[in-house]
């Protein structure tokens, strides 16, 4: 039965190796978790099972654009998917909603952050689901290297919507990780699938030089296969448009990538790679998600990748077509501090989680909350303060509610007494308003949800749901802004101190972790075994060879890393520094804040009070962090 419909939609005979004893799980009806290298059918996992599955299959997964790409596939087959995303307009979303009521679909793509709001949350919970499918799930660990605070929230959610059984699909976990997120789903140790990560075909080099060495040895590994297929991966914008702009003038054909270029041409320079008219891309870690080009033949690192899970996913893009392919990282520890101080800059002071608390227990009723506002009052960066308020969920302090714009504003596009006209009786006088409660300036026009509810008592959800159809049906512009959080309050702990010190203890913990994987990276690079078998045992596989052969410690070449030498730190310096920095801030600073300020680590204060314009921000950004603190202390 599964292998006709496996040719009926899907044109294969058999499975591949792990594919079958995870579809055989999940149609057991059990909860199962796939780790498989990127590329060797993880979704099939789930594609597959769900057309066996008497109702809806819910996948979760963290990328619109690996949304997009699955559900062209899907209807590419014949299967009956869909999404909910951002991009949709309210009229999709509902037709979307009733095929899903109707029990018309097999499969329903969102984002985690969908189930944020209640709305959907009531209507789903309306929907029978067989399934959950977690894409991604290393995100749920906070041992993960992509960690993402709203997946800590999916088992309550699967709980809260009775759904009887999981499949976790990931490419990149450790064991840590691997026994973490099954631990969190309660999946048996029977019915994890690692498949083998050794790829025989990856030639994995590490070529230790000098920071003012790099570009002449990239340039000279260039040269040897000027025409293959080669992606170069830098840590920062400016690195890429300097990279790729020297080897053009050298010569070589290359094109910068990264998030700084506008999105029709960061898809231009992609399609262009794709079709083999361009050869070299020079990219942040922005370029590869999607790309599955099966020719590349080279994938350099010009600088350090943040983690092995990441080295090992953009390595994982060169010779996918099973051709002997090659793996260099130009490696120094010159920028190693660089790369930490990144991870201290995510770590709340105990002040700023208390700041945070002390707002949720002002607030009568319902806490609502802009993020943006609140990174900046609290001094704590936008992605720490979701997990944070994630944090406070699972403590059950906080429940999230929805989210709403806080502000709407239209531009005519057709008069409006003809959009008036349009309407007749209460319809009408509802309308015309909205359009007597909304203040012009210039162009645009603000919506005052606060005189129409006094003038005419009317709903702000439906004064929305009003300007939404005027908007899909091209009669105004619109636009939202300032995202707002509702979040119901459940507890207001008696011992706030108590709270405060568990959750720096969380962020305190987390950031450890990050620094060991660090540590970790510079030991593989600098390791004296087979890089392939090592990486490998990293991820969980114990079938490679403890010698590939094809590795630059097999072929004699073990790595040592050095840094540049740093200087004593001078006191003296370091008083003046950190003095204009503490006179701009109304508040006593932490050694932390100071020690972020001198390492060059961006804060919603620094930004406030514009630090990075002072002579001290910045200057011990090559210190290591835990050194520059305990100057600081000491001082």
């Amino acid at each position: 039965m599964m292998l006709q419909t496996l040719k009926t939609y899907f044109g294969f005979d058999s499975l591949r190796p792990g594919q079958e004893e995870v579809i055989n799980n999940v149609i057991k009806g059990q909860s199962a978790a796939a780790i498989f290298p990127t590329g060797s059918g993880k979704s099939l996992c789930y594609q597959l099972p769900a057309l066996h599955l008497p109702h809806l299959t819910l996948v979760i997964s963290p990328l619109l654009a690996l949304i997009k790409d699955q559900l062209a596939f899907l209807h590419s087959k014949g299967i009956a998917a869909a999404s909910i995303d951002s991009t949709q307009d309210h009229h999709t979303t509902q037709q979307i909603m009733q095929q899903a009521r109707r029990g018309e679909l097999k499969i329903l793509m969102i984002s985690v952050e969908r189930l944020k709001n209640e709305r959907f949350r009531q209507f789903i919970s309306q929907v029978p689901i067989s399934m959950l499918v977690v894409d991604e799930a290393h995100c749920i660990s906070e041992w993960g290297h992509n960690f993402r605070p709203d997946y800590l929230k999916l088992p309550h959610y699967r709980q809260q919507l009775n759904i009887p059984q999981v499949l976790l699909l990931t490419a990149t976990a450790t064991p840590q990780v691997i026994a973490d997120m099954s631990s969190k789903f309660g999946i048996a140790p029977g019915n994890i699938t690692v498949t083998g990560f050794y790829r025989s075909n990856l030639h994995l080099h590490v070529l230790p030089c000098r920071e003012e060495e790099k570009f002449n040895q990239l340039h000279s590994l260039m040269q040897r296969s000027p025409q293959a297929p080669t992606i170069i991966y830098v840590t920062l914008q400016k690195t890429a448009q300097e990279v790729a702009e020297r080897l053009t003038r050298q010569g070589i054909a290359a094109t910068a990538y990264h998030a700084g270029l506008g999105h029709e041409l960061r898809e231009a320079i992609q399609l262009q790679f794709m079709q083999g008219k361009s050869t070299c891309i020079v990219a942040t870690i922005a370029f590869g998600m999607g790309i599955d080009k099966a020719d590349v033949r080279q994938v350099i690192h010009y600088d350090m990748p943040k983690s092995i899970e990441n080295y090992s996913q953009e390595i994982g893009r060169a010779g996918r077509d099973g051709q002997p392919s090659n793996c260099v990282i130009l490696a120094n520890t010159d920028n190693l501090n660089v790369l930490e101080n990144f991870v201290y800059g995510d770590t709340p002071d105990k002040s700023a989680i208390a700041y945070v608390l002390d707002d949720i227990l002002a607030a009568k009723g319902n806490w609502e909350v802009m993020i943006s506002r609140l990174s900046s009052d609290a001094n704590i960066r936008q992605l720490p303060l979701k997990t944070l308020l994630v944090y406070l969920e699972l403590n059950q302090i906080i429940e999230s509610q929805y989210t709403y714009f806080a502000t709407y504003r239209f531009k005519l596009i057709r008069p409006i007494a003809e959009i008036v006209g349009t309407f007749q009786g209460e319809r009408q006088t509802f309308v015309q308003a909205i359009f007597d409660c909304s203040v012009m300036a210039k162009t645009w026009y603000s919506i005052d949800f606060e005189a129409l509810w006094q003038s005419y008592h009317a709903d702000r959800q439906r004064v929305i749901a009003a300007v939404d159809y005027f908007h899909e049906k091209g009669w105004i512009d619109l636009e939202s802004t300032l995202v707002t959080d509702v979040y119901k309050v459940l507890t207001k702990p008696s011992d706030k101190q108590r709270v405060v010190d568990e959750l720096y203890q969380l962020f305190a913990k987390k950031e450890q972790g990050e620094i060991q994987r660090i540590k970790e990276m510079i030991a593989f690079f600098e390791s004296s075994d087979c890089l392939s078998h090592r990486l490998a045992t990293y991820f969980a596989d114990h079938n490679a060879p403890t010698h590939c052969q094809h590795c630059s410690v097999c072929e004699g070449h073990v790595a040592h890393l050095s840094g540049r030498a740093l200087a004593p730190l001078d006191p003296d310096k370091i008083k003046r520094w950190i003095a204009p920095f503490q006179q701009a801030t109304s508040q006593p600073l932490s050694s932390a804040a100071l020690s972020r300020f001198l390492c060059g680590i961006a804060t919603p204060l620094t930004t406030k009070v514009k630090a990075s314009k002072m002579e001290g921000f910045g200057q011990l950004e090559h210190y290591p962090f835990a050194e520059v603190r305990q100057q600081i202390e000491h001082l």
